[in-house]
């Protein structure tokens, strides 16, 4: 090796068993943000933005960089390049790995930020942080940040459908509320909007005080119904979509958790959930499962302090919710199931705190049970599985 291959004071901020272009990208809806750190320009961060959408000059400017790294050390290097998930989706990602970049996603919650009580923020303060934590990340430094794994985009489309049918769901019922306070309101208390009677009901409907419906009340209500009406139809067709899905692929490659649906008391919408939140990606063991669920502990421990701040709620709320739901299903559909003696044995009696409490570490301990299920075949202790 030659004197001159030796690198210099200034150029040592990028390790040379490293060699790349650090770009990271700070997204907005008005611009795009580009921090870069080039071999041969020491601790100096170059700063360019472009409009926010526009693809063809972010690709220019990494071309940029890469012809004057090329020119100030006779080297071609590679970028590597790193970006917050958000409201930008993976879109960009996929488009930067095609055109041969090092691309990675990163959850921004996990990037360290100082403590101090009134901290500075700015895009450019938080395009250096990105820079630093991507070449920590490369070096191997454990645990310095979380990099997200984009999905592929038919189980990003797969996974729509649980999602939309939630939102339809959650709409449905806002209505249904609507309808029932503008009738309480006048003493009413026994109509049911989902039912399929309604508009006849709606008809021979009295006020407390015996009086027949107002004209433009009523009126109102019809509009409700209309509204509630279409979104019941919408349901149902989300509903025949995932049906099909979860059915329409070859017995040797289902879709993922259409194998737990085996298991009794699951049936199609949590099977979708746990296919398209969960099982779509691949987990290297249980502990990486709880923590993607959110259903990891955190304890507080300093000193004498030894305490348990309860769960993380730091991963996936769609579907933490959906396996508290679960495990209250299990426990009455599969009363002979390990997991549920488990849980008898714990709690007793108790209808308190301490009910509420099991239930989301027997939430955990399903999730983990139907991932093997549906990884390995292995069938949960004392499991029904449903006639055929």
């Amino acid at each position: 090796m030659s004197p001159s291959d030796h690198p210099t004071h200034d150029q040592i901020a990028i390790r040379t068993d490293l060699a790349a272009i650090f770009v990271s990208l700070e997204l907005s809806r008005r611009v795009w943000l580009i921090t870069s750190l080039s071999p041969g320009k020491g601790q100096t961060m170059s700063r360019h933005s472009v409009k926010a959408g526009e693809l063809a000059g972010l690709l220019t400017r990494l071309a940029d960089l890469k012809a004057k790294a090329r020119a100030r050390t006779g080297v071609e290097f590679p970028i590597t390049l790193i970006m917050e998930a958000g409201l930008d989706g993976f879109w960009l990602d996929r488009v930067l790995g095609e055109e041969g970049i090092e691309s990675h996603v990163v959850d921004a919650a996990s990037i360290a930020v100082p403590r101090r009580k009134r901290r500075a923020k700015s895009d450019k303060i938080d395009g250096q942080a990105l820079l630093r934590a991507l070449m920590a990340y490369k070096r191997g430094e454990p645990r310095v940040c979380s990099m997200v794994r984009p999905p592929s985009p038919e189980a990003e489309d797969r996974r729509r459908i649980t999602r939309e049918r939630r939102t339809l769901v959650t709409e449905r019922t806002l209505h249904i509320n609507r309808i029932k306070g503008l009738l309480v309101a006048q003493g009413i208390t026994d109509y049911e909007p989902a039912r399929s009677d309604r508009r006849r009901a709606l008809e021979g409907l009295e006020t407390g005080d015996g009086r027949p419906l107002e004209e433009h009340l009523k009126l109102q209500i019809g509009r409700e119904l209309d509204r509630l009406e279409l979104l019941m139809t919408q349901i149902k067709a989300v509903e025949a979509e995932r049906d099909a899905l979860l059915a329409g692929l070859p017995q040797d490659r289902p879709a993922p958790g259409a194998r737990v649906m085996k298991l009794k008391g699951i049936g199609p919408e949590f099977g979708a959930v746990l296919g398209g939140e969960a099982f779509w990606r691949d987990f290297d063991n249980r502990r990486q499962l709880a923590a993607y669920s959110g259903l990891a502990a955190t304890p507080w421990k300093s000193g004498s302090i030894d305490r348990e701040q309860g769960l993380s709620k730091a991963g996936n709320p769609r579907l933490r919710t959906a396996l508290i739901q679960m495990a209250w299903l299990w426990l009455k559909h599969q009363p002979r199931s390990q997991l549920s003696v488990w849980f008898h044995e714990r709690v007793g009696l108790d209808r308190g705190r301490m009910r509420k409490v099991m239930i989301v570490a027997l939430a955990r301990k399903l999730l983990i049970a139907l991932w093997r299920f549906e990884t390995q075949g292995e069938i949960p202790q004392g499991a029904v599985l449903k006639a055929a």
